[in-house]
């Protein structure tokens, strides 16, 4: 049963809110008389109904403040005989979640005590997750066992002490928009938002819109004003992932962020001023989209203030088996299985290949070798692994079976990446040499559709 404290009462109120709260609560009394100290000490409850004296206002909110002072995180509902409007202001500035005048009507009593408990509930999971959030992000916990990794790592703890920006480059799949959450949660700005747009996933037309916000009546469909993320995100960190993609229009705009901090909604002229730290990913060569004439050049030398490239799992070979060994302790805590490890000739396995998907890559093969393992240690036969789409060079020209048309030889390469890159698009678009954008045009073309993509439509 759950425990409430009624503290107080005359004996006409015990039975009335008794009468209300049970049987959903469990209803404990506790008079003034006896030390309130003691008896919040032995025990934890889930709410607790105060009395208030109004000849005695003083000694309530006193009462208040100890048990505030007590336990500090449960909720007090304070209860009296008339509703007075500078005794209610009083002890919700104390601390006090409602207050509650008779006559005490059955309904309105439990749904205030209801809406406390939710309340101390909503408050302790946002706790925990910040303590969890603190210990995803801290550092000094991120697996770095390579000598190259560790450097990364030690540049990016003295990047995140200053607010300058933060250009990360790398491979798909090496951690840059984790290790951006990093930066974040260990700078001055880990209170405030922490917002990532992948600016290859959204539509360009809508991309301005979602980055700067727009006005009622901006463009067809703008029925109401919209905050945009960079004014959302007031006070801490965007993520701009794979900035790369971004139009040369928006280019310009984003450099003005970046020297001014300010910007318009679209179809506004009023100047939002916005303080934010940007943090932007690349899997490309910058200088390369430069030269080519896809990148602005006044934007890139801006944004690679602070540049940080992430190795590829290949290179830091010493990071695969304990992120091997992390990645399947959460596949089994998600499917609740018991599996204790990997068997010799599946750790070979794994520590030899190349992962040319990287950590995503890799955490789709320990899911799937959890899922099909049914002994407590992961077999060899389970750690299936891809021979990479295109060879090195040197090595052999993979053959493929002879296609009926260029049309059906560009579907069964877009299928074979797919398959290669476990359904992974964004993987997929890169072993194609393709935006992520220009892939989900051809999926679209070529009616290509899979189960795990159902949920996203």
């Amino acid at each position: 049963m759950k425990d409430i404290l009624l503290v107080g009462p005359a004996p006409e109120w015990r039975e009335a809110l008794k009468k209300a709260v049970e049987p959903v609560f469990h209803l404990e009394y506790c008079p003034y008389d006896k030390a309130i100290s003691t008896h919040l000490r032995d025990k934890e409850y889930l709410v607790i109904l105060l009395s208030l004296h109004l000849l005695e206002s003083q000694v309530s909110l006193d009462l208040l403040r100890q048990i505030k002072r007590i336990s500090p995180f449960t909720p007090v509902i304070a209860m009296s005989e008339e509703e007075k409007t500078s005794l209610v202001v009083e002890v919700i500035r104390e601390g006090a979640f409602d207050f509650i005048a008779k006559p005490f009507e059955r309904q309105k009593v439990l749904l205030s005590v209801e809406r406390a408990v939710e309340s101390k509930r909503l408050k302790s999971e946002i706790d925990y997750l910040r303590r969890e959030q603190d210990i995803i992000y801290d550092f000094d916990a991120i697996i770095a066992s390579s000598p190259v990794m560790k450097r990364t790592i030690g540049i990016l703890k003295k990047f995140s002490q200053t607010d300058s920006t933060i250009l990360l480059t790398g491979e798909t799949g090496t951690g840059k928009s984790f290790l951006s959450g990093a930066v974040h949660f260990n700078s001055r700005r880990k209170r405030r938002p922490f917002i990532k747009i992948n600016c290859a996933n959204i539509p360009e037309t809508l991309l301005e819109s979602e980055l700067f916000g727009h006005e009622k009546g901006a463009f067809t469909g703008a029925n109401k004003s919209r905050m945009g993320r960079l004014e959302q995100a007031d006070g801490g960190t965007v993520l701009l992932d794979e900035i790369g993609e971004m139009t040369h229009d928006l280019q310009a705009k984003l450099l003005r962020v970046l020297e001014e901090k300010s910007f318009e909604r679209v179809g506004g002229n009023r100047t939002i001023h916005s303080d934010v730290r940007i943090i932007c990913a690349t899997n490309r060569r910058p200088e390369e989209q430069v030269q080519e004439g896809k990148f602005r050049e006044d934007l890139y030398y801006r944004i690679n203030i602070l540049r940080v490239h992430l190795p590829p799992l290949r290179e830091r070979r010493e990071c695969i088996e304990p992120l091997a060994r992390l990645l399947l302790e959460k596949s089994c805590r998600n499917l609740k299985k018991r599996i204790m490890g990997f068997s010799p000739e599946a750790l070979d396995a794994l520590t030899g290949y190349d992962w040319p998907g990287n950590i995503r890559q890799l955490a789709n093969t320990i899911e799937r070798a959890a899922i099909l393992e049914e002994s407590d240690i992961i077999q060899g036969e389970n750690t299936i692994l891809p021979e990479p789409l295109f060879p090195k060079a040197g090595g052999k020209t993979r053959t493929m079976a002879p296609p009926y048309s260029i049309r059906h030889q560009e579907k069964e390469m877009i299928l074979e990446a797919l398959e290669r890159s476990l359904w992974v698009q964004k993987d997929a678009a890169n072993l194609l040499g393709l935006t992520p954008r220009s892939l989900n045009y051809k999926i679209k073309k070529f009616g290509i559709s899979h189960h795990r993509w159902r949920k996203h439509q």
